[in-house]
Parts: C-alpha cells; sequence; structure tokens
C-alpha cells in the first residue's frame, strides 16, 4: 500500500447548537489564514444546546492566536494520523485491516475521496499507537 501517514493536531472547540456557530468560529479562523484539511463538528448528546468542532490543521501564530480567541485547543486526548493515496476499491478497508493486523484498536476513522485521491483522518487513544499506525501503514 503506498500511503503517505503522518500525524496531525487536532484542534476542538466548543460549540453552541444554534445557527451561525459554527460558521462564526470558522470565518475567523479563514480571517487568519487557516486552510483547514479537515472540520467535524457535530451536536453533544450529553449536553443538549451544545455541540463541538474538531479543526486541523492550525499553523502559525496567526491561526493559533486566532483559534484559540474562538476556544480552540490542542486535544491532548484525541491522536490522530492524516493517511492520504491514490484511491482504490476497498482502500477503506485495506487501511483497517492493516492496523487492525498491527494490533491497534481505532478510536475513530473518517475518510473522503476527491477525484482520484482519499484522505483519511485515524483517531488513536495515544501517541505511542498514533506512531504504530503510520510505522504499520507505511510497510
Amino acid at each position: 500500500m503506498n500511503v503517505i501517514a503522518e500525524r496531525e493536531e487536532v484542534w476542538v472547540a466548543a460549540l453552541e447548537d444554534k445557527p451561525g456557530a459554527l460558521g462564526k468560529k470558522l470565518a475567523s479562523l479563514a480571517e487568519a489564514g487557516a486552510d483547514l484539511g479537515f472540520v467535524i463538528a457535530r451536536r453533544s448528546h450529553e449536553k443538549p444546546g451544545s455541540g463541538v468542532v474538531f479543526v486541523t490543521p492550525l499553523r502559525g501564530d496567526r491561526e493559533v492566536r486566532a483559534g484559540t480567541q474562538e476556544g480552540f485547543t490542542v486535544s491532548s486526548h484525541l491522536h490522530s494520523v492524516r493517511v492520504e493515496g491514490g484511491n482504490e476499491p476497498g482502500i477503506a478497508a485495506k487501511i483497517a485491516q492493516r492496523l487492525a493486523e498491527a494490533g491497534l484498536n481505532l478510536r475513530g476513522f473518517s475518510g473522503a475521496v476527491i477525484g482520484t485521491q482519499y484522505v483519511v483522518h485515524v483517531a488513536m487513544d495515544t501517541e505511542e499507537a498514533a506512531e504504530k499506525a503510520i510505522a504499520s501503514l507505511q510497510n
């Protein structure tokens, strides 16, 4: 499997569950020059009226400052690996199977295909597991 696999910092912030909350946070990041590669936002089932947003990457002082002002912090519980390569039928299964063969349990798995390329974001529970995931995918 010919892939690029690398660690990525995931930034997380709380959201109000109301129209425009996500747009405001993302607009602030965009104004600071952030070129986000990944965004997930969802409501919180545990805390009605609120939600959470995850983004990556934030680079440079200006982007980090904007993120911090909008309540973003680097997740200390989510250790993420970005995997990309040429799309082919069954690639998600191949990635998941390779990680399973390495004895890794996944915290999360998200992916998308754009044209002929795919990008998968794999969440692990520890930094060590993320490093092991990278090693297993690049072999």
